[in-house]
């Protein structure tokens, strides 16, 4: 149910268009929770005919004109409760960690390459993130809601910063194990 919520976030921060929005997605949000683009503009139709979000007037009548979204009062409710709730954690699900304990008994056949590949993306998604943090976030901007959203993405930082560490282990290890292939 996080992507409606998703939505709302968005339509709070910014009223948008659908198109808007993907795109918005795909720059900041998308980041921790991502969507298509089908995702997205289904989820509008079902905000909007739940009565959590409208879509704004047009200027003026236009054929293929976009329509921007504005979150209504019962939207804003509903995304006052859900922040409120709690939630549990849920289990960490990642194919590389199940590809290498299935390794330890079929063999290590090209997945040092890809630990290699792994390794190179998290690089580029870390230094992606320290260039938005630093000009998003210079350090006289503290404002509550901007403290808040450098929070979230510390959490990309601090996590993009683990998995380049515990690759970069990982590779150490791979150079010291038997040759299993």
């Amino acid at each position: 149910m996080s992507l409606p919520h998703a939505i709302l976030t968005a339509l709070l921060e910014r009223p948008s268009s659908g198109l808007e929005l993907t795109r918005r997605f795909d720059k900041s949000i998308g980041y921790f929770w991502s969507a298509t683009h089908q995702q997205i503009y289904r989820e509008l139709g079902k905000l909007e005919a739940e009565g959590l979000i409208r879509a704004l007037p047009a200027q003026a009548p236009a054929r293929g004109q976009k329509k921007s979204y504005e979150v209504l009062p019962a939207g804003r409710a509903e995304l006052a409760r859900w922040t409120a709730a709690t939630q549990d954690p849920k289990p960490q699900r990642d194919v590389l960690l199940l590809r290498l304990r299935a390794a330890a008994v079929v063999g290590t056949a090209g997945l040092e390459a890809d630990l290699h590949r792994h390794l190179e993306l998290h690089r580029r998604q870390l230094a992606e993130y320290r260039k938005i943090e630093e000009r998003d976030f210079p350090p006289d901007r503290d404002a509550p809601e901007d403290r808040l959203r450098h929070l979230v993405l510390r959490a990309g930082i601090d996590l993009e910063t683990f998995w380049t560490q515990w690759l970069t282990h990982a590779l150490s290890e791979f150079a010291d194990l038997p040759d299993t292939d």
